[in-house]
């Protein structure tokens, strides 16, 4: 698929959202973006994409309910006259002991991070029909990737993470008929989290192959990758320096 003139939308995502947002419009590419309570963060990237020479629109819309999915996408179109990509990013990322999980954490879990995914891909297909296929991003991690758990503290996560992947394969088979290509990309360590030590810092470079942090350029890559690609559809791209190895 060629960038030019196509319509991406992009489901939450703040650092790592911009560095998407910006390579896609860099190829060429018109950019939605939605956010549910970080408007300042939202315009900023539609700033830079602005600044690329490409049109942006900000969404705001809560992709935990059904209707704010429905709606992300309709806007989209409405706004931008079309929807070519949809990347999904939106996610709940917190520690919680296994004995203090809730149902209504456990149910925010899945709705943002897997039920998600698959209603904004729902909502997007007839879109991209329209006009003889489309992309679909969705985002795991590479601890779901590597197919078991290595922390405590993250049961939601980690299962809706693994949903995630199978969701993007069966996706890949629904869709293939209408050339609707539908591909995961399951980040490691990229940006260290706001708050974290020095000494945990330090440990996850020691854990990684590569020996550093990734940045928020590589998973842009990865995502114009599988943008531009016609021919890898159902696949789960970890980047996350070879820790999976580890």
């Amino acid at each position: 698929m060629t960038l030019e003139h196509a319509v991406a939308l992009i489901t939450g995502g703040t650092r790592i959202g911009r560095a998407v947002a910006t390579s896609l419009a860099e190829g060429g590419a018109d950019i939605a973006l939605v956010y549910r309570t970080s408007a300042a963060e939202a315009e900023a990237t539609a700033a830079a994409v602005r600044a690329r020479g490409r049109r942006a629109v900000t969404i705001e819309a809560d992709v935990s309910d059904p209707a704010g999915c429905r709606q992300a996408v309709d806007d989209t179109a409405r706004a931008l006259g079309r929807l070519d990509v949809l990347v999904h990013m939106a996610s709940v990322y917190r520690e919680q002991p296994f004995d203090q999980v809730t149902v209504e954490d456990w149910d925010r879990q899945m709705a943002v991070d897997l039920r998600a995914a698959w209603l904004c891909a729902q909502a997007a297909a007839p879109h991209m029909r329209a006009h003889g296929g489309g992309r679909i991003i969705n985002f795991a991690d590479w601890i779901a990737a590597s197919g078991r758990p290595r922390y405590t503290g993250y049961l939601p996560y980690y299962v809706a993470k693994a949903g995630v992947i199978a969701l993007t394969e069966a996706l890949a088979l629904e869709l293939a008929p209408d050339q609707i290509l539908v591909n995961a990309v399951a980040p490691g360590p990229i940006v260290p989290p706001p708050g974290m030590t020095d000494e945990a810092h330090a440990a996850v470079v020691r854990a990684t192959p590569l020996g550093r942090w990734g940045g928020e350029a590589e998973i842009a890559k990865a995502v114009r990758f599988l943008v531009e690609s016609d021919f890898v559809t159902g696949e789960t791209i970890r980047v996350d320096g070879g820790r999976h190895v580890r």
